[in-house]
């Protein structure tokens, strides 16, 4: 085999990698749209929190719809990462049948000529709206959230069950945070009859491990064995074992080792570093890098650049995060003594701050 030969061989085995593992590692994020998992302003977290903070029983469903089967009549909330279609599936519709109830945010209408954004009258409130999507079939007595051009959500009764629709996947989204009543009316929809509560989250890609183990998605092995990749990744790869042993040598020409580049910033770094560490002067480490651990959590929480003060930031992290501040009162507490600490509690002090960002 020729010099050329062997570099068409190998280029088109390089493409055929990259075209496998582009496709494996494609992005899933639009899948998490919706989810209670999902802290982005696409998602759902806060608003569950906000349930669970109520006190209100809700649980996430990580299997079939067809695997569910409540003690007593039940809620089941779908959340779509995409507009589907006006229709009840077969799932759902045995769903129903049982008396069950559902409510299923972002299914598709017609564009009307109403404006984007709009604040809707509620039994709970304004209710923040970001879409012209409106379903203009809907009776009036069905509606439950509209306008002149057309219902935003409206229900429907199928059997013995009641199914809630709404031309919006983001009704109480995280974005809405600071829109309680888009909380409390979603809130409002899932409460029907003081039903049990659940979120679909295995529309979301969320499996519980028996239902991956079932699927065959309990490890990478399990699940290329199912798909075709698995052959072509084996033909691959005997192809590449085939063209290293009959050249046994290197692809291309031998590459001369290159001199290491010496960062100045890093050496710098490491200079002042050591000069610290022998001062003892961890006081001044704590007090600079308190600072700035402080604004990059406050830039994180998108709280600005400016210092808050010590409690002011404690309510803030409180509230934009749901967490217990403790950790973060221990860590500010330590830059304000301003002395001299110990090497562990430095390093317990910055693995805190770690743990924060």
């Amino acid at each position: 085999m020729n010099r050329s030969k062997r570099n068409t061989w190998l280029a088109a085995i390089v493409i055929i990698v990259i075209v496998i593992f582009s496709f494996l590692a494609a992005p899933t994020t639009k899948l998490y749209i919706g989810s209670t998992y999902n802290r982005a302003p696409n998602g759902y977290g806060a608003w569950y929190t906000y349930m669970q903070d109520r006190g209100i029983p809700i649980e996430r469903w990580q299997k079939p719809l067809e695997d569910l089967k409540p003690k007593k009549p039940a809620t089941l909330l779908r959340i779509n990462s995409y507009l589907r279609p006006l229709d009840i599936l077969p799932d759902e519709q045995e769903w129903l049948e049982k008396g069950n109830n559902l409510v299923i945010l972002g299914v598709r209408s017609r564009v009307s000529p109403s404006a984007f954004n709009t604040l809707q009258l509620s039994s709970v409130g304004e209710v923040k709206i970001a879409t012209r999507r409106r379903n203009q079939k809907a009776k009036q007595e069905q509606i439950s959230l509209g306008d002149q051009f057309g219902a935003i959500v409206w229900q429907e009764t199928h059997k013995q069950g009641k199914v809630f629709f709404s031309t919006t996947p983001y009704i109480a989204a995280n974005a809405y945070q600071d829109d309680i009543d888009n909380f409390k009316y979603l809130a409002s929809l899932v409460e029907q009859k003081g039903n049990q509560i659940f979120v679909d989250e295995y529309i979301h890609g969320y499996k519980d491990t028996d239902v991956k183990e079932t699927e065959g998605e309990g490890n990478l092995i399990d699940y290329l064995a199912q798909t075709p990749l698995l052959a072509v990744l084996v033909q691959v790869g005997i192809l590449l074992l085939v063209l290293i042993w009959s050249q046994n040598r290197r692809f291309g020409q031998p590459l001369a080792l290159e001199t290491r580049v010496i960062d100045n910033s890093e050496a710098y770094i490491q200079a002042l570093a050591g000069v610290l560490q022998k001062a003892e002067s961890s006081d001044f480490v704590v007090e600079m890098v308190g600072k700035e651990e402080q604004l990059q959590l406050q830039k994180a929480l998108g709280l600005g650049s400016v210092p808050l003060e010590h409690q002011t930031l404690l309510d803030l992290w409180v509230e934009k995060t749901g967490k217990n501040p403790v950790e973060l009162d221990t860590a500010l507490k330590l830059q304000a003594r301003k002395r001299r600490v110990s090497q562990r509690d430095l390093v317990n002090w910055l693995a805190k701050w770690r743990t924060l960002r």
